[in-house]
This record gives C-alpha cells, structure tokens and sequence, in this order.
C-alpha cells in the first residue's frame, strides 16, 4: 500500500501558539494549578495528553472557583470581554493564548459595535470564537449559521441596520461566506465586507483537493468536535469514493487495508 500526506495538513499556527503555552505554563508554573477555560483544543488525543501532565479543563461557568494562586489559559478561541474581567477579578494568573486572528476579530467587532454598526457574523452557534466575538460586539451583534439564515434575516420583519459589517468564523467556508454576502447586499448596499477566515483553513482545504487525484481513500483525522476538521471531512467525502473520520489509528476503518493508495489530512486542531 502507498500512503501519501497532503502537503499541508495538522496544526494551524493559532492552535500551536496555544498547546506552546500550555506545555509552557506546565514547565513554569510548577507547584500551582494550571487550567485552560474550556477544552484548550478541539482534540481529544492531545488533551488527554496534557492533562497526564498536569493541564485541568475549568468550566468557564465556575470562574468563581478560581483563585490567586490559580493558573489560567485563555484557550485560541478567546472569550469575551467580561470574561477577562472577572478572571482579573479573582488575582489568578491569566495567560490569553487567543489566535491572533481571532483576537483581530474580536477588536473589529468592538470597533465596528461602538461606531453604532450592527456587526453580522457567519458562524456555527455555540461555537467558543463565536461566543468571544458576540462578548465583543455586544447587543449589535447577528449571528447566521447558513444561506438560510441570511436569507430569512433580510426578508424578516426587522428593521434591517443602516450600517453593517459582515465578519466570520475563521473556520467558515469561504464558498459559503460569500454567497451569503451577496444575499445581505441585495438589501445592505452600502455592507462593508471583511473576510475573516483564516488561509490556514483554505490551505487545507486545497491540499485535499489536489490529494484526492492521486488516491482510492482519504484518512481525515482530527477531534470529533473540531469544526474545520469536519469541513474537510465533508470535502474528502464529495471528492473521494472511500473517506473516513477518524481520532486514533485504531479507527481505521477495515476496507482502507484493502486500497492500493491511502491519503491522509488532518485538521488545524491535529498535531
């Protein structure tokens, strides 16, 4: 069997940045507690390895819990303003391992909302950049999940804003961003577009099309819960007879040993 890799797979400089400051916090701080707010990552393999090294996942609705002596991670997706307040609040020893991305986001968001715009954004509910991003904009801020959304948000009975910025995930289909940019502007003219999404989600994606010529089947390998892992995972599956999702080695599904060439990609999540 031939096993070939995407030229461009695994993790985003975002998510490296992050996991850095984890592994550094753990060698630095020892003797206190070091947690990250939430899942550091969207993958399981490396959680579980951090956390045999001592990295504990607090639940960003217990900051209560948290005290001076406490180490705390502010994971790549961020987290909103109030937040940070509350953290600085309980003395404990903040590190924000925001994707610089994401960070610059968030600032456009706050920017944008305190200019009086209504900041429209394209992004999977409950998602943690997304959850950050809306801290940010505060009451201006409009979530669309999909071409329907944007569709019912301009032909609903709101009164549709006179000033509007149009952000997104940085995992977002680019494909989809846009056209649900030309929906807002059948109504919202004067809409001021800021594509947001970061190229290490399209790199990926570009890497499996040119993947998928030269293979009978493609490993997709990332966290469960990782939204851009699945994006690929949906791409692989349009493009190549035989794909599969998967976390570990040991999900290898058994009809890929029987293909004579094997492609493997990874989400920005996957070391």
């Amino acid at each position: 069997m031939k096993v070939i890799r995407a030229d461009i797979l695994g993790y985003c400089m975002g998510v490296r940045k992050a996991v850095e400051a984890a592994e550094d916090a753990l060698h630095r701080y020892t003797g206190r507690k070091v947690y990250t707010l939430g899942p550091l990552i969207h993958n399981s393999v490396v959680l579980q390895k951090l956390g045999e090294s001592g990295l504990r996942i607090m639940d960003p609705e217990n900051i209560e819990t948290a005290t001076a002596n406490d180490v705390i991670i502010i994971r790549a997706h961020g987290v909103p303003p109030s937040v940070k307040q509350r953290l600085a609040e309980r003395g404990s020893i903040v590190i924000d391992a925001t994707c610089p991305r994401v960070m610059l986001s968030q600032q456009r968001a706050a920017d944008y909302s305190g200019k009086g715009w209504t900041v429209i954004f394209a992004g999977d509910k409950g998602h943690g950049e997304v959850t950050g991003i809306a801290g940010c904009a505060g009451n201006r801020f409009v979530l669309l999940r999909s071409l329907v959304d944007a569709e019912v948000f301009i032909n609903g009975d709101v009164t549709l804003p006179e000033h509007a910025v149009f952000l997104s995930q940085t995992t977002f289909s680019s494909k989809e961003f846009y056209a649900m940019a030309e929906i807002l502007k059948t109504k919202l003219p004067s809409l001021k577009i800021i594509n947001s999404i970061c190229p290490a989600t399209r790199e990926r994606q570009l890497a499996l099309e040119k993947l998928c010529e030269f293979v009978d089947g493609v490993l997709v390998i990332g966290g469960r819960n990782s939204a851009n892992t699945t994006r690929l995972f949906l791409q692989a599956k349009k493009l190549c007879k035989h794909a599969a999702f998967i976390e570990r080695a040991t999900e290898i599904p058994s009809d890929f040993f029987n293909l004579d060439c094997v492609g493997l990609t990874a989400g920005a999540s996957t070391p």
